[in-house]
């Protein structure tokens, strides 16, 4: 059995979405080829000769590249059997098995990829089906799938196998403040998320619950990856203080075992509160700094998004984490059907007055609210007026703001974005041309144009050196 594993892209690191399912795949005799379209090209010789090829598909992004390749796909091996597996899967599924995708997996997708193997090997969806159910799996009833569509399983992780992939080096790098740059891999100790958000694309498939990877197997991958290089590890929890004691024990654990790694991490502001005595153990096992999903500084946007946080928690958390000299990276959704110029404006404000510029990636100030299949956010009756039918291309419901001005703003924001980092300006940089365009679509007095620094002054905290996006 050839297996072919593709990712499209994850935020500019290396695959776990790949490394673990190609371990549990080959301990089931599988010759797997894992290809990360990120950072090689499509090859057509493994696709040719692939039995099975299986698309990654975490992120929204990920998932249209994704749908790009399941023709050139099929009119290279018409017999090979496609699976869409990852977070995006189950909530697309109508429209995957519409362009010929014959198993969706989400959640917990490596057992349910190892029966699929096995399923296709024998010919014997029955015998499959009779595995599934000794192994306390629910087998979905429609179709020819045997394996469930949605897995919550307590899965026992086996160590991910990163033979074949492309080098941690060709990857983000870390780059610190005095100019060093350090090689970085990426790991997950957890999935899912305890908490219901109503954007977050994690809800639909989890539903409230999350499930960790043993902390032997977590420690040995990063072991791995040290051997192999790496000098700062990701952790790609959803929030890894979901599980707040088993993520002390890995990072505490790893301390000891490697006192010069350092490694980053993504808690919610809810839970950066409530375990706020633990900060001083993230900063001294090694913790750079921690991405937090602020979304606004508006609280009425905050409840409609259920955030469990306010801005004053913000504010509260931003002042804490200066306290124990630890570094605070928010992440935002700025452009919302809820959002105003005046309101946009006020974020930029802030931003400025509590020192963050540096702390926040250009990008996350021009981020547009994605409403994907399934999400809560269609629970609101005025979400429900405003957007049109599902877009099944673009995998969104559509969505225009009241004001066009503030639509036209976004976009504006992109491009200077994107020219920023192309021209390699300074976060400061880029940040006064973002404010100029605010005042501008709020019919403001433009201001006298900024002073550019000599060079690039990004690196006064750290950060990965390739801007992300969902």
């Amino acid at each position: 059995m050839h297996v072919v594993l593709i990712s499209t892209y994850e935020l500019g690191r290396q695959p776990f979405g790949l490394a673990s399912p190609a371990a549990w795949l080959r301990q089931h005799g599988a010759r797997v080829t894992c290809l990360d379209l990120s950072r090689e090209a499509f090859q057509e010789a493994p696709i040719r000769a692939a039995d099975l090829v299986a698309l990654y598909v975490p992120m929204h992004t990920a998932t249209r590249l994704a749908t790009e390749l399941i023709r050139p796909i099929q009119q290279l091996n018409p017999r090979a059997h496609l699976c869409f597996y990852g977070l995006y899967a189950p909530v697309n599924e109508a429209y995957l098995r519409s362009l010929g995708v014959g198993t969706i997996l989400g959640g917990e997708y490596e057992e349910g990829l190892a029966h699929l193997v096995e399923r296709l090997d024998t010919k014997d969806a029955s015998a499959a089906a009779d595995s599934l159910v000794k192994a306390g799996l629910r087998a979905c009833p429609s179709g020819e799938q045997a394996e469930p569509v949605i897995s919550l399983a307590r899965q026992q992780f086996v160590v991910p196998d990163r033979a074949g992939m492309v080098p941690l080096e060709q990857y983000a790098h870390l780059i610190l403040p005095g100019g060093e740059h350090r090689t970085v891999g990426y790991t997950e100790a957890s999935r899912g998320c305890k908490h219901l958000c109503r954007h977050c694309p994690i809800v639909p498939v989890y539903q409230g619950a999350f499930r960790v990877v043993q902390r032997a197997v977590v420690l040995e991958d990063i072991r791995r990856q040290v051997e192999l290089g790496a000098r700062h590890v990701t952790f790609g929890d959803p929030d890894f203080f979901n599980g707040v004691g088993h993520a002390l024990a890995i990072v505490e654990a790893l301390h000891r075992e490697h006192p010069r790694l350092t490694y980053d991490v993504t808690i919610k502001i809810e839970h950066l509160l409530k375990h706020a005595q633990h900060l001083r153990t993230l900063r001294d096992t090694g913790c750079l700094w921690v991405t937090s999903a602020v979304e606004s500084v508006d609280d009425a946007v905050l409840v409609r998004l259920e955030k469990g946080h306010t801005r004053a928690d913000f504010l509260a958390t931003v002042e804490r984490f200066r306290n124990v000299g630890l570094v605070l990276q928010p992440t935002f959704v700025p452009f919302t059907p809820w959002t105003t110029l005046k309101g946009y404006g006020e974020l930029l404000g802030l931003l400025d007055e509590h020192d963050l510029v540096e702390s926040v990636a250009p990008i996350q100030l021009g981020i547009r609210l994605l409403i994907p299949a399934g999400s809560r956010l269609l629970e609101l009756a005025e979400v429900r007026e405003l957007v049109g039918p599902f877009d099944e291309v673009a995998l969104v419901y559509p969505w225009r703001h009241a004001d066009p001005r503030v639509d036209a703003l976004c976009e504006g924001v992109q491009e200077l974005v994107r020219a920023g980092e192309k021209l390699n300006r300074s976060r400061m940089g880029i940040f006064a041309r973002i404010g100029e365009a605010a005042r501008r679509a709020a019919g403001l007095r433009e201001p006298a144009p900024p002073r550019e620094p000599v060079l690039p002054s990004r690196a006064t905290i750290p950060y990965l050196n390739e801007p992300w996006y969902c």
